[in-house]
């Protein structure tokens, strides 16, 4: 009989140590107004920063391909399951990106898997920002390549690891957008290291497609950078597009090889069609409707402005992301808890997710958001944090 003990007493030093996930059940659509868990909120902890989950033209088109393609892919791409909607979203956002090609994945846990131990194996190195996302620091482990983390954002640390490296394959990579400081990688420092160093340079800019540059397409085109600065660009529909996947853009031959040896892209069922189409309305209108990024953007100087105004030391960020730090895992729970009590569904960020003593409050923009929302997160935060 198997003895559950070890996984019960774990279980109860969670509850302990505040770091025991409980989920919420939502039972309304995707927005900034929520009903969870029975209770209507205000939302401020959802990844959809252009507000397109609920879009109209998102959702028409994922039930015209649903009444045309049906609901499941019903293989994977290498079997019979890419559609005609896949495809063209492949083109569609190579073109976007401005790469020569584009890979669809199922997610973007499952790309970071793919890329990184398809492209990097024993032998070789990767580097990686201390901060960066669960499934990039667990690719690098799964590629058997050898992992060394340097300091968030210290080029200087990078570079002295990369100096005393004597691998031949080599991958510095990094969160475009860090989805829990909410700051933006050293891009621009890092691709010279890149070149100085003749490595790959990958970037994961989940959080800065669709929100960060003037067009929308992400950290790459905040700081200027081109497709020879950084090879490897990965990217997920989940955020600021509002649907669900992921994708990399890239060389052809860099698309081909993934297509060969990704075993996440290989070994899986293909996402439906229906969201395939949906993401492409979505790409679409990050094009179409630029007043959603600008309006993302005043608000994003409002709610820092307010908070400044009313004491609140917010970590460094300009983006969707702006982190309150806590410090303590049981300090940030009550936090959190204090703010629904006033309507507000604001997540508590707690170790191991976080580094232990920075538990904080994730608070997250939107364009869906309106200025009256963003007066009232600002009273409902100043409200709790009253000693």
């Amino acid at each position: 009989m198997i003895d559950y003990t070890s996984i019960r007493d774990e279980l109860a030093q969670r509850r302990v140590g505040h770091h025991y996930r409980v989920r919420k059940l939502v039972t309304t659509a995707q927005g900034v107004e929520l009903v969870a868990d029975g209770k209507p909120v205000l939302n401020f902890c959802s990844n959809d920063y252009l507000g397109l989950a609920n879009h109209p033209k998102v959702i028409d088109a994922f039930v015209t391909a649903a009444q045309e393609f049906g609901v499941g892919s019903g293989g994977a791409h290498l079997i019979a399951g890419h559609s005609t909607h896949h495809h063209a979203l492949e083109e569609e956002l190579a073109a976007f990106t401005g790469r020569q090609r584009a890979l669809i994945f199922s997610t973007g846990y499952m790309a970071n898997l793919g890329i990184i131990s398809a492209l990097f194996g024993p032998g070789d190195t990767v580097f990686e920002d201390r901060l960066n996302h669960a499934s990039l620091l667990d690719a690098g482990l799964l590629s058997r390549a050898r992992l060394q983390r340097y300091g968030h954002n210290d080029v200087d640390s990078l570079a002295a690891k990369l100096s005393e490296s004597k691998a031949q394959n080599r991958l510095i990579v990094t969160d475009g957008v860090f989805s829990m400081d909410g700051d933006v990688a050293a891009l621009p420092q890092l691709a010279t290291q890149a070149q100085q160093h003749n490595c790959w340079l990958m970037v994961d800019d989940a959080h800065g497609i669709g929100v960060m540059g003037q067009q929308g397409r992400g950290c790459l085109e905040h700081f200027q950078l081109e497709a020879e600065d950084v090879p490897i660009l990965m990217g997920t529909f989940g955020k600021a597009l509002g649907t669900f996947g992921a994708f990399v853009a890239g060389d052809e031959a860099l698309i081909e090889i993934l297509i060969q040896k990704a075993r996440s892209y290989i070994y899986t069922t293909a996402m439906p069609p229906a969201v395939a189409a949906a993401t492409r309305a979505a790409l679409q209108l990050v094009d179409e409707e630029a007043w959603r990024r600008e309006h993302l953007h005043r608000l994003i100087k409002r709610f820092r402005q307010g908070a400044a105004q009313l004491g609140m030391d917010l970590m460094a960020s300009d983006s969707a992301i702006q982190p309150l730090l806590v410090g303590e895992a049981e300090q940030a729970l009550h936090l959190s808890e204090q703010l629904l009590q006033h309507g507000i569904l604001i997540s508590a960020i707690r170790p191991p997710t976080v580094p232990a003593g920075t538990a904080r409050l994730r608070i997250t923009l939107s364009a869906a958001h309106s200025e009256t929302h963003i007066d009232q997160v600002l009273d409902g935060l100043n409200t709790v944090l009253q000693p």
